[in-house]
């Protein structure tokens, strides 16, 4: 394990921003930072970030921690694991400490495979630059392509020798298992243990955070016997589904352009990079999949596919089109002059013409669709049909309903089609799948022949719950915000004179829960309580209490904790600036917050007791027990009447 010493450097070194930003696009909204939840799929940003706690919270889904958290989830690493992360990107030194046999297993075999690659990497990098054979052949091939050396060197491009066992013999030498040379798939798995990558220039793939996953290896022969590509296998580190080539190197691109370039192979990555254009990446020849498109959608929600003239490569990528707009993501497509490619057309343009080719060529999906479609349909009117058909089910995958409407309007324009024959077949579509949605889940209601294209809710009978735990909720917020906040207020003495008290929040919380002989009812809350209650009396900063509880080893102390310390919602700055409505922060008005939140919790407490009253009222047959029963009632009527004048807010009917 690792020393508390050494935990505490690193959670107090590690900024979440920081961490976080390198995986979520985050864009500033007050004093946090918001942008979409990398942990469940969303369309409206619910990720808040706040620098100042050290903490995230997704308002969607319920994921909230600090850096180390945010590691551990995002990252599936263990607690150690995370510690090391973070240490290594802030330059920590830690010290390493006994860990079970099985973790160890499973931590060596997965670091084993990142030190093979990792010494593969920097073996071809040298086979490359300082071996002749590899500077006349894997070097000049480079050269050739047009890449310069500072754009070789950037992506880390290797030379691996036309040899059989060069490679393996070297890395054998450097004391490289044979198992795990052949488990990254640098070594053939056959009896004979050969180089899988002889004579082939390399490309590494690097996972977000700079790791070596696995190689692209591009042949230099001309026959075409053999493969022109050779890509590592799956692995316990590589899983090619979840990966897009050259995103460690675009990632802050991505988020600065707010836009993902997506192209087919490395060269076409590294060659707009060379051409200036940094925000880009590759599937590296494989259909898009879903793990690939969110890992886009972490830094934006927007993406341009650069195509070649291939119309059958085209066609054919469609359904990568669909599941991007599935996700609830933008698309556009560019569409290279014939017998061009990104790589190709870059190499052969200026700067700033590449920027205007990409700007003016740029389509959305569906005016490219319905040009690729109509043009082979021709004139025949069942094709054309067909073609509508196809893109109003694109167009029903969208799940915004004001942007599939601006769509079928579009549709309906190009094909000269009245809207409302679109919205036809639109809600058709959505209705079909959400009928089989709901035959999956189990609840098929019997009036679909008339159900909207949204699933109608059924309201249930509203149940009101004679609790507290709205008001518990609220004084746990202004402890865990404000408690060591210092309450200025006056009052007069029997004299008349004007005397200025001052007291921290939780003194002033604590003491009137006390003398009212007021506990709270949600044990959740009642344990926050208790346990500010006994930390108070050991610290004497808010920053410190907020850690303890951000850090508690309670689950649900730990989430709900991090809920109230970060605001879900914040006041645009439109409000002041536009509207000219100015409100006031809470900290200045925080005395008014603590009476009121008191008197709420007060006032709550005594609607229980009417009603247990009431109901004792009921079952009551005793004259005097009767009389007794409705004068609790009217004095606890008159103690509600009181306070809820003193109330800052309206009280409604409870």
């Amino acid at each position: 394990m690792i020393s508390k010493e050494t935990i505490e450097r690193i959670r107090d070194t590690a900024r979440v921003e920081e961490v976080v930003g390198e995986f979520v696009n985050l864009k500033r909204r007050g004093t946090n930072l918001l942008g979409l939840c990398p942990f469940h799929s969303e369309k409206t940003p619910s990720f808040t970030v706040s620098p100042a706690k050290g903490i995230y919270k997704c308002f969607g889904c319920g994921a909230s921690g600090d850096a180390v958290k945010f590691i551990m989830e995002h990252e599936h690493y263990s607690y150690p694991d995370a510690l090391k992360y973070l240490a290594k990107k802030y330059n920590i030194e830690i010290e390493e400490i006994l860990v079970t046999p099985e973790y160890q297993e499973e931590q060596n075999l997965k670091e084993s495979l990142y030190a093979v690659n990792q010494f593969a990497e920097q073996f071809f990098i040298d086979q490359l630059w300082k071996d002749p054979k590899g500077q006349a052949i894997g070097l000049s091939y480079f050269h050739e392509r047009g890449f310069s050396d500072e754009i070789i060197k950037k992506f880390r491009l290797g030379y691996a020798q036309d040899d059989w066992t060069h490679f393996t013999m070297a890395a054998q030498q450097h004391g490289y298992k044979l198992e795990y040379l052949k488990a990254v798939g640098l070594t053939s798995s056959g009896e004979k243990n050969v180089d899988v990558y002889r004579g082939r220039v390399m490309f590494p793939i690097h996972n977000i955070t700079g790791r070596v996953l696995g190689f692209g290896g591009r042949t230099l022969k001309v026959d075409k016997s053999t493969p022109k590509y050779i890509n590592s296998p799956e692995s316990e580190i590589y899983n090619k589904s979840k990966i897009l080539y050259g995103l460690f190197f675009a990632k802050s691109a991505i988020i600065k352009e707010d836009n993902c370039y997506l192209v087919e192979g490395y060269t076409d990555v590294i060659s707009l990079h060379q051409a200036g254009i940094e925000n880009v990446v590759a599937s590296s020849g494989t259909s898009l999949t879903e793990g690939q498109i969110q890992l886009i959608k972490r830094y934006t929600s927007n993406i341009t596919i650069l195509y070649d003239g291939d119309t059958a490569g085209i066609k054919a990528s469609f359904r990568g089109i669909d599941m991007i707009l599935e996700a609830g993501m933008n698309v556009h497509v560019v569409l290279f002059p014939d017998g061009e490619d990104p790589d190709s057309f870059s190499r052969k343009v200026q700067h700033n013409e590449l920027i205007n080719f990409l700007n003016t060529n740029r389509k959305d999906f569906i005016r490219f669709k319905a040009d690729v479609l109509l043009h082979e349909a021709g004139t025949d009117p069942i094709k054309r049909a067909g073609v509508v058909r196809d893109m109003v089910e694109s167009i029903a995958l969208i799940p915004d309903g004001i942007v599939r409407n601006m769509f079928i309007q579009q549709c309906a324009s190009i094909m000269n089609i009245p809207e409302q024959t679109l919205f036809n077949e639109l809600n058709k579509l959505r209705r079909n799948k959400l009928k089989e949605k709901h035959k999956k889940e189990g609840i098929v209601p019997a009036d679909w022949d008339v159900m909207q294209t949204e699933p109608i809710k059924i309201a249930q009978p509203i149940q009101l719950e004679l609790n507290t735990h709205a008001q518990e909720r609220e004084i746990i917020r202004l402890l865990l915000n404000y408690g060591y906040h210092d309450l200025v207020y006056h009052e007069k003495n029997e004299d008349g004179d004007t005397i200025e008290f001052r007291e921290k929040v939780y003194e002033m919380i604590i003491d009137e829960l006390s003398m009212d002989e007021i506990n709270f009812t949600h044990p959740i809350y009642q344990n926050i309580y208790s346990e500010f209650q006994n930390f108070c009396n050991h610290t004497h900063s808010q920053e410190a209490i907020q850690q303890f509880f951000i850090r508690h080893d309670n689950d649900e102390v730990r989430n709900l904790a991090i809920e109230l310390i970060i605001p879900q919602y914040t006041m645009s700055k439109n409000w002041e600036e536009r509207l000219h409505v100015f409100t006031v922060p809470e900290e200045e008005k925080l005395h008014a917050s603590v009476v009121e939140a008191l008197h709420q919790l007060r006032l709550r407490h005594i609607n229980l007791m009417i009603d247990d009253e009431k109901k004792k009222l009921k079952n009551a047959t005793d004259a005097e027990e009767i009389f007794s029963i409705m004068e609790v009632i009217k004095n606890l009527e008159v103690m509600k009447k009181k306070l809820s004048e003193e109330l800052t807010t309206v009280i409604h009917p409870l």
